[in-house]
Order: C-alpha cells, then structure tokens, then sequence
C-alpha cells in the first residue's frame, strides 16, 4: 500500500474537477493537488460529451448560482481557449417560439438575459431568416445572441489538463474508491494491478459528475437527493443535406424543467448536431443499449419519474409526452422539424455522441433541482447538479465552489 499526502484531493476529473484545480493553482502555486478519476482517461462522461455550446446566460432566474457564474464563465472559457489556439466558432445563438403562444416567453428570456448581463436581443422575422435561412419561428420575431459561441471539449479539456500537468497537479486515474474516513481526512483508492493508495487531504472537492451523490453519501451528505440519468441522443445532419446552418437554433425552452428541448448546433470541425434528446436511461453510464445498466438504480428511478407525474409539478407531464419519447427517431424529427420544416427522414445520419445529464432529484421536496447544489463537510465541499451551464461557467462555478468553501477562512 502507498500512502500520499496532498493538500488538495479532487475527485473527478472532468472539467468542474480540473477548473477547481485551476483556480487553486492561481491562488496559491505552491498547493500539492491530486486529481482522481475512476476512468483510464479524463473527459470519458459529462465534460467530454458535453455539445461544446459556451452558453450566454439567457435562461436563469437572476440572482441563483447558474445566474452568477454563467456569463462571466463563458467570457474566461472563450478567452482561455483562444489563448490557447484552440478552436472557437463565434456563431452566436437564436431562440424562436415554436408556436405562437410561446412568443411571450421571448420577453421573459429577454429580461433574464439583461439581468444576468448577457448580450441578447429581439430581433425581427427579416434578421432571423438572415441568420437561419432554412429555420422557421412561430412568430414574427426572435431572440439573438451573438456572443454565445462553440467549442470542441475533448479538446479543452486535454489541453487543460496537460497546462495542469506543467503546474504540479498529480492525475490518478483508473482508480476506485475504497473508502473514506471524512474525520481523519483520508480515503483509500485502487487501480490496476491490485495498487492501493491512501490519501491523507487537507481539504477535498467532490466534482464526480454523476457519481457526485454516492460519494457525498459515503461522507453522510446530500441523504435526500439522488442523480436521475437522462440520455441526451444527438443526430448528424448529412454533409450532402440542403441546408446551411452557420449559428445555433434553439427553441423557447419549457422554463419549468431543466431541459433545453432540441436543437441545432455547429460545430468548429464543419459538422452540424441536432439533440439532445432527454430520455430516462436506465444507469448512469447506459450510453448504448444494455451497456452501463443498473436495475436497481432503474427500478428507483421509474418510482422517481411516478411520482413526479403524479405531482405534475411545473406541468412534468407535458415534459414526459413531449421529450421522452424521442429517442424514436420520427418523433425526435417531428420535433426538429419545429424549429426546421423541410428537414426529412434521411436528412439525419446516426451521430456518436451520447451524453448522460445527471440530473438532481430532491426527494424530500419531491422536484427536479434546477440549480447547482453545493454540499459542505468536514474539510470538504461536494459539487452536486453539476449540470448546464457547469462545462460553460467552470472558471468562475470554481471560484464560486472556493469561496463557498471553508478551505480559505482563516
């Protein structure tokens, strides 16, 4: 058995994990980081299945955490990668209604966007069909965003680890964790090979991505919660297709969950993604058939799913006839088909992208959380939620995360 101490032990190495590391760096460059992943490789699961989209901050009610960090973060994250030479395409963002009696939410994204400081405004049918020649709103109106823009994040993220890397922080990776003992601050991991290492921590982030609520649970935090997996399914758009998408065509979202609807997406490399779908998967890492399938977890998660139908709340039953059912592919084109009409059947080409949303689900409330959550413990802090916008806001999500902390009080 080996045994380390590290001032700083990160579980996760995605990019909420790395960007916490990041920022520690910049705080102090002589901290001891470990980072620890359970996958050979970072960027296996959420971060590097992320779209890519650095969104404006259009979405969020003023004054959350999602609201705070947005902005700021997509400004630094842009900035970072091109700094780093790395691909970004500044294609900006439409919103439209897809039905006329959506159009008044237009007003209410308007008024989030300003608040939040984002750079978005109504823009008329002529500038719309400008922008998106081949999209359609319901209306006679849109909304734009011109600073939103996409970027490739395996890319990012093994370009921020290797910058890591250079600065002193260790990566553990292909490693389980064993077990914890929060008061000593201590945890035990394994790898290939029977290694086992033991960890003696200053203080530790929790950043697991949708394992962030077990591991919280094995420090006794976030008992009412768990992480319910929705499957995010994207479609290619053929190369040969008639269209020509050079910006991002969402639409109004359903404000009530924490789902964006599908959309279309372009991307640094020339291809264009049309997705997600948000469809319960039956186990956090089921990206494909029966591969990943937890039975246990699924069981729980239907029960999950029941009683958010039966309570209805935010109109959850309006969500579960509209989005789940689009992992069948003439309904995902029916939905597509709003925001673009003349797409067709074999438009659409098979995309291997796949990405699991570890959506939080307060079970003592009985909702869908729609923020990010932060759990404190002992030396620790445990980053639950951390959904879209996370990939987006990471540099500044991780300051928020070190200043909600107690690892800089004294």
């Amino acid at each position: 058995m080996t045994e380390v101490i590290s001032d700083i032990v990160i579980l996760g190495g995605g990019m909420v994990g790395m960007a916490i590391a990041n920022q520690l760096i910049e705080h102090d460059k002589h901290l001891s980081i470990a980072v620890i992943d359970k996958e050979p490789e970072i960027g296996r699961h959420s971060s590097g299945r992320n779209s890519g989209v650095l969104h404006a901050g259009i979405y969020y009610p003023p004054k959350t955490l999602k609201a705070n960090v947005c902005v700021q973060g997509a400004k630094r994250l842009r900035a970072w990668c091109e700094s780093e030479g790395l691909p970004v395409l500044a294609c900006g963002k439409v919103i439209v209604p897809q039905t006329a009696e959506l159009d008044g939410q237009l007003e209410l994204l308007l008024e989030r966007g300003r608040a939040n400081g984002a750079e978005v405004k109504l823009i008329d049918e002529e500038k719309f069909l400008e922008l998106v020649p081949d999209g359609h709103t319901a209306s006679s109106r849109a909304l734009w965003s011109p600073s939103t823009c996409v970027v490739k994040p395996k890319l990012v993220l093994k370009r921020l680890e290797q910058r890591l890397k250079e600065r002193g922080v260790r990566f553990i990776v292909g490693a389980q964790l064993d077990a914890v003992n929060p008061q000593a601050r201590q945890l035990r991991v394994s790898q290939l090979g029977d290694t086992t290492t033991t960890f003696t921590y200053g203080f530790l982030f929790n950043a697991a991505g949708l394992q962030a609520d077990r591991v919280a649970r094995a420090f006794g935090l976030g008992e009412c919660c768990t992480l319910l997996p929705f499957k995010g399914i994207y479609w290619q758009l053929h190369p040969r297709a008639p269209f020509n998408f050079r910006t991002n065509l969402y639409p109004v979202p359903d404000l009530h969950v924490p789902f964006l609807g599908v959309h279309v997406t372009p991307s640094p490399d020339g291809t264009v993604s049309l997705g997600p779908t948000a469809i319960p998967a039956l186990g956090r890492e089921n990206y494909r058939g029966f591969e990943g399938i937890e039975p246990l977890m699924a069981i729980q998660f239907m029960g999950d799913l029941a009683s958010q139908w039966w309570r209805n709340a935010g109109g959850f039953r309006r969500y579960a006839r509209e989005q789940a059912l689009h992992g069948i592919k003439p309904l995902f084109l029916k939905a597509a088909q709003a925001l673009v009409p003349g797409l067709r059947s074999e438009h659409l080409i098979p995309s291997q992208k796949v990405g699991i949303r570890a959506q939080l689900y307060d079970r003592r409330a009985g909702e869908l959380v729609q923020d990010f959550r932060l759990e404190h413990g002992h030396s620790s802090t445990h980053v639950l939620n951390a959904i879209s916008p996370a990939f987006t806001a990471s540099f500044a999500l991780a300051d928020l995360i070190l200043d909600q902390s107690s690892l800089f009080s004294n």
